[in-house]
C-alpha cells in the first residue's frame, strides 16, 4: 500500500511539472533561432554530459543541475565540482563551471550553487567605417549562476527546485533574465534499480538587451552655422527563453557487489528545436572506475548538412571517470571526470571535472 501511494504522489508530483509546458508549442524546429540565452542548452558538468545528458532518471548530486534538479537530494553530505570545457574545439570558446552541494541535515533536504561563466575570446571591433576592423577588441560575457534546493520526500521520490539568474554582456549592451528548473524522479525495485524523471527547463520571463551599443549621434541641421547633436536609442526585440521538457528512465543490471550496467534512455521536447531520443549505457566498477557512452538522435542527425541537422553535434557522447574513495561507507573521495561530444565541423567539445565528495 505504501508504494502504490509513493507512486501516486510521483505521478501527481510530475503532472504539476509538465502542466505548465501545456501552452508551449514543442519541438518546432520553424522556431529555431528565435530563442535566446542558448547556453542554458549546454551541459557544463563532465560526467553527465559523457553519455549525452541522458541522466534524467539517475543523475545523482550536484551534477543532476542540468539533467533534472531533483537528483540533487540525494547528496550523502558535501560535493565540490570543477569543470572546464573547451566548446567546440577550434573556435576558442571555454567554460569554467563551478558547483557546491551541501546537505543540510536530516530529512532537511540539500542546497545546491553552480557558476558557470562561458568565455568566447577577444573578438575584433568593426564599423560601417571600419569593416576590418584593426580598431581594437571586446570581450562578450555569459554568466549563469544557480540557486537549487532538493529534497527527498520518501525512500522512493526525489524533487527539486533550481533559480537561475542570467546574465549575457559586452562593452556596451546587455541582458539579464531569469528562468526556473523543477523536477521529480521515481525510484523503485527490489535494489533501487529502476528509475523514472521528469524535469522542466529554463521556464521564465522574455529577456531583451539594453545599453550606449543600440544608440547612436546625430546631427540635426540648423538655418545658422551650428548644428544640434542628439542621441538616438533604439529599442532591442524581446527574446524568450529555450524552454525545455526532459523525461527518462533507467535500470541498473547488478553484477555481483562490483560491477554495475546502467542502460538509460531519454526524450527531450524542446520549444524552438528539434525534439531529441537519447540512449545511454554505463559500466560502473563500484566507486573506482566508469565508463558511459551516449547517442542522441533528432530528425536530419545523419545528414551532413548542418541546414538539415540543426545542429553542429553529430550524436555520439563518450566519458570516462576515475574516482578514489576515501571512505567507501560514508562515498567519500575524489574523482577526475572527462567526456567528449562529436561535432561536425570544429572538432568536438572536451570537458574535464574534478569532483570532491566529504
Amino acid at each position: 500500500m505504501k508504494n502504490i501511494y509513493s507512486l501516486v504522489f510521483a505521478l501527481f508530483l510530475a503532472g504539476l511539472t509538465i502542466l505548465p509546458l501545456a501552452q508551449v508549442s514543442a519541438g518546432n524546429k520553424d522556431r529555431s533561432g528565435q530563442a535566446g540565452a542558448s547556453e542554458l542548452m549546454i551541459d557544463p558538468w563532465a560526467r553527465s554530459s559523457g553519455w549525452g545528458s541522458v541522466g534524467t532518471a539517475n543523475a545523482q548530486g550536484l551534477e543532476a543541475m542540468y539533467a533534472n534538479i531533483a537528483g540533487t537530494a540525494t547528496t550523502k553530505g558535501t560535493e565540490i565540482i570543477f569543470s572546464y570545457t573547451n566548446w567546440l574545439a577550434g573556435t576558442g570558446t571555454k567554460i569554467m563551471n563551478f558547483g557546491f552541494s551541501q546537505k543540510l541535515g536530516q530529512n532537511k533536504g540539500v542546497l545546491s550553487l553552480a557558476i558557470m561563466s562561458m568565455n568566447f575570446g577577444e573578438i575584433d571591433i568593426t564599423t560601417v567605417s571600419s569593416p576590418e576592423g584593426h580598431i581594437g577588441t571586446f570581450k562578450p560575457s555569459y554568466l549563469n549562476i544557480n540557486l537549487a534546493y532538493g529534497k527527498a520526500f520518501s525512500n522512493s521520490i526525489y524533487g527539486g527546485l533550481n533559480v537561475k539568474i542570467i546574465s549575457e554582456s559586452i562593452a556596451d549592451a546587455s541582458a539579464q533574465g531569469i528562468a526556473i528548473d523543477a523536477g521529480v524522479q521515481y525510484i523503485t525495485g527490489e535494489k533501487d534499480q529502476i528509475k523514472f524523471g521528469v524535469a522542466l527547463k529554463n521556464v521564465g520571463p522574455t529577456m531583451k538587451f539594453s545599453g550606449d551599443g543600440l544608440s547612436f549621434r546625430g546631427v540635426i541641421p540648423t538655418h545658422g552655422n551650428d548644428n544640434d547633436l542628439f542621441t538616438v536609442a533604439t529599442r532591442s526585440e524581446k527574446y524568450e527563453l529555450p524552454a525545455t521538457l526532459r523525461i527518462g528512465a533507467s535500470y541498473d543490471f547488478l553484477i555481483g557487489d562490483l560491477h554495475r550496467i546502467t542502460l538509460a534512455g531519454n526524450f527531450t521536447s524542446n520549444s524552438f528545436t528539434k525534439d531529441q531520443f537519447t540512449l545511454g549505457v554505463e559500466y560502473g566498477l563500484k566507486h573506482y572506475l566508469g565508463v558511459r557512452a551516449g547517442y542522441t538522435y533528432q530528425d536530419g542527425i545523419f545528414s551532413s548538412s548542418i541546414a538539415e541537422r540543426g545542429t553542429v553535434f553529430t550524436g555520439f557522447n563518450g566519458g570516462l571517470t576515475v574516482s578514489v574513495p576515501f571512505n567507501k561507507e560514508k562515498e567519500t573521495g575524489i574523482g577526475i571526470d572527462y567526456s567528449y561530444r562529436s561535432t561536425n565541423p570544429f572538432s568536438g567539445t572536451h570537458c574535464i571535472g574534478l569532483k570532491l565528495n566529504f
